[in-house]
C-alpha cells in the first residue's frame, strides 16, 4: 500500500474496528431466534430499512461499472444503467409489490411460494425451485461483487484482484455471519454516513476542478471521442470505444431496459426489508426514502467521471500509445484470454523481474518510467479501461487522509451489498431448505450454525467464479439479462393469474435456470465450433432466449396440471388482494372491500409513470448540476415537479394510516402460518 500513508492507514483501522465491534454486539440479539437473525425481529423501524435499502444497492463493483458508462457517455450513461444501477424496480416496489409481499406474513419469498401453491407436491417443489434460484442469484452476486472488488484494490495493495478479493469477502462473512439482519441494518446506517461524506467531497472536487476550466465538451471529445458528452438527451444512437460497440443503439437499450424493469419488478419485491416491515404504509415509505437516498450516489458517480477526464488527458495525451502497449503485452506474454487480463497487469506492475525484460523497456518507452502507475487503465482492447476510472481517481487525485476515507466508503457500500444478498440468501438455504426438508426439528443453534457454513461455501464459490469472468460488465449483464430472464416470467405469472400453479413455476423456474446456466457456460465453447453463436455474448439474446424457455416451460407445467386447490387460492386472494386475471376469486371479498381494492388497484396504476418520472429526473438533477449544465437542469426540474406531484396525488395521499389497524391482512384472517 506504498500509495497510503499513515492517516489513511488510521482511517481504514478504525473502520473495520468498528465494524468488527458491531458485529461482536450484535451477536447475541441476532441468534435469538430464525426470524431475529434474517428479519430482525419485525421491530426494526421503517427509516432504519430504508436506509439499510440504500447502503444494499450501493457497492464498489456497481459504481465502477455505472461510473465507466458516465466517462463514456456523459449523463446519457444514466440510461445504460437502467438495466440495473438505476434500480428502477424500486418505483414497483415502492407502489405495490412490497406491500403485497408483507401481507403474506412469510419470512422468505420460498416460504411465500407455500403460501401462493399449497403444500402439496407442486408447491413444495415450487419453494425448492425459488430458494435454489435465489442462491444461485447470490452466487452471481458474489462473483459480480468479488470481481469489482478485486479490480478496485489491487490498484492500492500490492496483490493480484483475486488475493485482494479474497481479503475483502473474508471480512465481510466473519461480521456478516455473527450479527445477522441486525448487522445488517445497523453496520448499513453506519456506512451511509461514510458514503455521505464520500458523495460531498468527491462532487466538490469535480466543481473545483471545472471552475475556470473551460470547454468540458471539448474535454469529454477530446478523451472519449464522444461529441455529446455533456448532453443529456436521450439519443438513438451513440458513439462508443473498441470493446462497447453493443451500446451504440443507446435509445433501443434505454426502452428496452425500462420496460424489462418495469416487468421484473412486478414479480419481485420478496426483499427482507419488506417482510420485517410492521405495514403496508412503510413498504411505501421505507422505498420512497430508500430511492431518495439512491440519488446521493450520482453527483458523486459523475464527479469521478469528470475527474477522469482529466486524469486520461494528462496521463495519455496520446491514446494510441495504449493500443502499442496492449500489443507488445500480448507479444511478449503470449495468448492472453480476456479473462486473465487484470491478473497479467497486476502481475508487470508488482513484480516485473518476472517477465521478459524487453517487455518491461518497451511499456517504459511508451509509458514512461512510471508505467506500472498507468499500466492499471491499460484494458485489453487497448484502449482506457473505463472500469477502473474509479481506483485510478482515487489513487492519483484525492488527498492523503481524504484518499483513506474514500477507500472506506467504497469498501463499506460493497461491504452493504454483500451482507444484504448474502443474508438474504443464507435464508432460503436455512429456512427453506435445510429447517424445511431436512432438518424440521433442528435446534436455534443448530440452525445458526447451518447458516454459518452455508455463507462460507457460497463466498468461496463465487470467489473462485469470479476469477474466471472477462469483466464486471460481462457478469452484470449476465445475471441481469441472463438469469433475470430465465425467471421473469414464472416470477411474474404468479402474481397476476390464478391458473398458474406450482407445477407452471417449477418447471418453468427449473428450464428458465438452466438454460441461463447453460448458455453462459456454452457460449465459449459454441464460439469456438461457430462465429454463429456469438450472438450470445450480446446481452439482449441472452434475455430473448432465456425469456423464451421459461416462457413455454411455464405454461406447459401449468396446463400439465390442475390448478391450485382453491382453499389456498382463497386465502392467498383475500389476504393479498392482487390485482390482474383473478375473475373466478373476486367473489371471496366483500363488497366494500373489493371497492376499496379496486381504487387502491388503480391508484397504483396510475401512479407507475409518474414514480419512473421521478426517479429518472431525481438522478439526472444533481448530475447536471455537478457538470454545470443548467439548462438541461431547467428544463428537467418542471418534470420532476410535476412527477413529484403525481405521486403525492396518486400514491402518498392514499396510504393508509401506521398502525395495524390499517393493516389490510387483519381484514381478512392471520398471514401465512407455513411450518417451520
Amino acid at each position: 500500500m506504498a500509495n497510503l500513508n499513515a492517516v489513511d492507514y488510521c482511517v481504514i483501522g478504525v473502520y473495520f474496528s468498528i465494524l468488527v465491534g458491531l458485529g461482536l454486539y450484535l451477536k447475541g440479539r441476532a441468534s435469538a431466534s430464525l426470524e431475529d437473525y434474517f428479519l430482525g425481529g419485525r421491530r426494526m423501524p421503517w427509516w432504519a430499512l430504508g436506509i439499510s435499502g440504500m447502503a444494499s444497492f450501493l457497492d464498489i463493483t456497481g459504481t465502477m461499472l455505472v461510473i465507466s458508462f458516465l466517462y463514456m457517455l456523459g449523463p446519457r450513461g444514466l440510461y445504460i444503467a437502467f438495466r440495473g444501477g438505476a434500480v428502477l424496480v424500486l418505483a414497483v416496489m415502492l407502489l405495490w409489490i412490497g406491500k403485497w409481499h408483507r401481507r403474506s406474513g412469510c419470512m422468505t419469498g420460498a416460504e411465500w411460494m407455500s403460501y401462493r401453491f399449497g403444500e402439496d407436491f407442486w408447491g413444495r417443489a415450487a419453494r425448492i425451485l425459488k430458494a435454489i434460484a435465489e442462491i444461485i442469484w447470490t452466487i452471481g452476486m458474489i462473483i459480480y461483487m468479488g470481481k469489482g472488488v478485486g479490480l478496485f484494490l489491487s490498484m492500492f495493495l500490492p496483490f493480484s484482484p483475486f488475493t485482494c478479493a479474497l481479503i475483502m469477502l473474508s471480512v465481510a462473512v466473519v461480521y456478516t455471519m455473527l450479527s445477522g439482519f441486525y448487522g445488517v441494518v445497523f453496520t448499513d446506517i453506519f456506512q451511509s454516513v461514510i458514503i455521505l461524506i464520500a458523495v460531498i467531497s468527491i462532487s466538490t472536487l469535480a466543481v473545483l476542478k471545472l471552475t475556470g476550466h473551460g470547454d468540458l465538451a471539448a474535454l469529454a471529445q477530446t478523451v472519449t471521442g464522444n461529441s455529446d458528452w455533456v448532453t443529456s438527451k436521450l439519443q438513438w444512437k451513440t458513439t462508443m470505444p473498441k470493446g462497447y460497440e453493443l451500446y451504440n443503439s443507446l435509445g433501443m437499450f434505454a426502452l428496452f431496459y425500462v420496460l424489462r424493469n418495469i416487468f421484473h419488478g412486478m414479480g419481485y419485491g420478496d426483499d427482507p426489508k419488506f417482510f420485517g416491515a410492521r405495514n403496508d404504509r412503510e413498504c411505501g415509505t421505507l422505498t420512497f426514502l430508500w430511492t431518495w437516498l439512491m440519488m446521493v450516489r450520482w453527483p458523486m458517480m459523475i464527479g469521478f467521471a469528470v475527474l477522469g477526464l482529466f486524469l486520461v488527458q494528462r496521463n495519455f495525451p496520446d491514446q494510441g500509445v495504449l493500443m502499442q502497449a496492449a500489443a507488445s503485452i500480448k507479444e511478449y506474454v503470449g495468448p492472453i484470454d480476456q479473462a486473465r487480463w487484470e491478473q497479467v497487469i497486476a502481475g508487470i506492475m508488482n513484480k516485473p523481474s518476472s517477465y521478459p525484460a524487453e517487455l518491461i523497456t518497451r511499456l517504459t518507452e511508451l509509458l514512461g518510467s512510471d508505467f506500472s502507475n498507468k499500466l492499471p487503465l491499460l484494458g485489453y482492447e487497448g484502449t482506457v479501461n473505463p472500469e477502473r476510472i474509479l481506483p485510478a481517481v482515487i489513487l492519483f487525485y484525492i488527498p492523503a487522509g481524504l484518499r483513506g476515507m474514500l477507500l472506506v466508503a467504497l469498501i463499506a457500500a460493497s461491504m452493504s451489498t454483500f451482507d444484504s444478498n448474502v443474508n438474504r440468501g443464507t435464508a432460503f438455504f436455512t429456512r427453506d431448505l435445510y429447517q424445511r426438508f431436512f432438518r424440521p426439528k433442528a435446534a436455534q443453534r443448530e440452525l445458526i450454525y447451518a447458516s454459518w457454513v452455508f455463507i462460507v461455501a457460497v463466498a468461496a464459490v463465487g470467489l473462485v467464479a469470479g476469477n474466471y469472468i472477462k469483466n464486471i460488465n460481462d457478469i452484470w449483464g449476465w445475471i441481469i439479462m441472463g438469469l433475470g430472464g430465465g425467471t421473469l416470467v414464472p416470477f411474474f405469472l404468479r402474481f397476476y393469474w390464478w391458473r398458474f400453479n406450482g407445477s407452471g413455476f417449477a418447471v418453468g423456474m427449473a428450464l428458465g435456470l438452466t438454460g441461463a446456466v447453460a448458455m453462459k457456460i456454452a457460449t465459449p465453447y459454441l464460439i469456438a465450433c461457430s462465429e454463429f453463436w456469438r450472438i450470445l455474448e450480446d446481452e439482449r439474446w441472452q434475455f430473448v432466449i432465456a425469456l423464451s424457455i421459461g416462457l413455454v416451460s411455464s405454461f406447459a407445467g401449468t396446463y400439465l396440471t390442475k390448478p391450485t386447490g382453491r382453499k389456498v387460492l382463497e386465502h392467498f386472494y383475500r389476504t393479498t388482494r392482487p390485482f390482474g386475471f383473478w375473475g373466478p376469486l373476486k367473489g371471496v371479498l366483500s363488497p366494500e372491500l373489493r371497492a376499496a381494492t379496486q381504487r387502491e388497484h388503480r391508484n397504483d396504476l396510475l401512479a407507475l409513470p409518474f414514480n419512473l418520472g421521478w426517479q429518472i429526473t431525481l438522478f439526472l438533477l444533481p448530475m447536471q448540476l455537478v457538470i454545470g449544465s443548467f439548462r438541461a437542469f431547467w428544463m428537467t426540474l418542471p418534470i420532476f415537479v410535476v412527477s413529484l406531484a403525481g405521486m403525492y396525488v396518486f400514491w402518498y395521499r392514499n396510504l393508509p394510516p401506521a398502525g395495524p389497524a390499517a393493516n389490510y391482512a387483519a381484514d381478512s384472517g392471520q398471514g401465512y402460518k407455513g411450518s417451520s
